[in-house]
């Protein structure tokens, strides 16, 4: 092989490991991401465990509150549902919208829920009450928390492959944009539900 071959095989070697490097940082933003999401994922099926027993709990102070109980519940099975989506697919627009909004009614209704609690004096009292309303604002606050790691995690990475040169690799490698998970629900609902009896 003449000068000429070694020097085409030299750059098409220098190539080839440049788009490696390209291939495996992509990887290792999209795999950060999925990993944040399936922090939030812990969270959220805490959140969920959460719910059944402060339904029942509830259930039996504003038995003639039913409708709002089993909203709370549908709310809940909605968001379980929305969140397997997502876990299936971290970052994909429709499932992070699907979710965002689940949860956003979620929210509505656990605060509802709460809000009708406030009328109950016994419900107030119950200790089973407060401490399963201490855990949900925990997990409310690690949930909240996961999703800035997440959405951080999603923002460098979109960042990454919408850069020079990367952008022009992305696409062909199959690294497609990724969504954040954001709040859909309105600014006055946005705060954690107010748990405190």
């Amino acid at each position: 092989m003449g000068m000429g071959g070694w020097i085409f095989l030299g750059i098409i070697v220098a190539l080839a490991i440049w788009a490696t490097s390209i291939f495996n940082g992509l990887v290792a933003l999209r795999n950060r991401f999925k990993n944040s999401f399936a922090q939030i994922d812990v969270q959220l099926k805490r959140r969920y465990d959460l719910i059944p027993n402060l339904v029942e709990t509830a259930k039996a102070y504003i038995k003639h509150e039913r409708e709002t109980l089993e909203a709370v519940i549908k709310a809940r099975n909605q968001a379980v549902a929305a969140a397997a989506v997502a876990g299936a697919n971290p970052g994909h627009p429709a499932a992070m919208q699907q979710l965002g909004q689940a949860e956003g009614a979620l929210s509505g209704v656990l605060g509802r829920m709460f809000a009708l609690a406030e009328s109950y004096p016994e419900l107030k009292a119950n200790q089973n009450m407060l401490a399963l309303q201490e855990e949900l604002t925990s997990t409310e606050n690690k949930v909240a928390f996961a999703r800035q790691a997440f959405n951080d995690s999603v923002m460098e990475y979109n960042t990454k492959r919408e850069s020079f040169p990367e952008g022009f690799f992305a696409s062909a490698f199959g690294f497609g944009p990724a969504e954040l998970l954001a709040a859909t629900e309105a600014p006055e609902e946005r705060k954690v539900p107010k748990v405190s009896f």
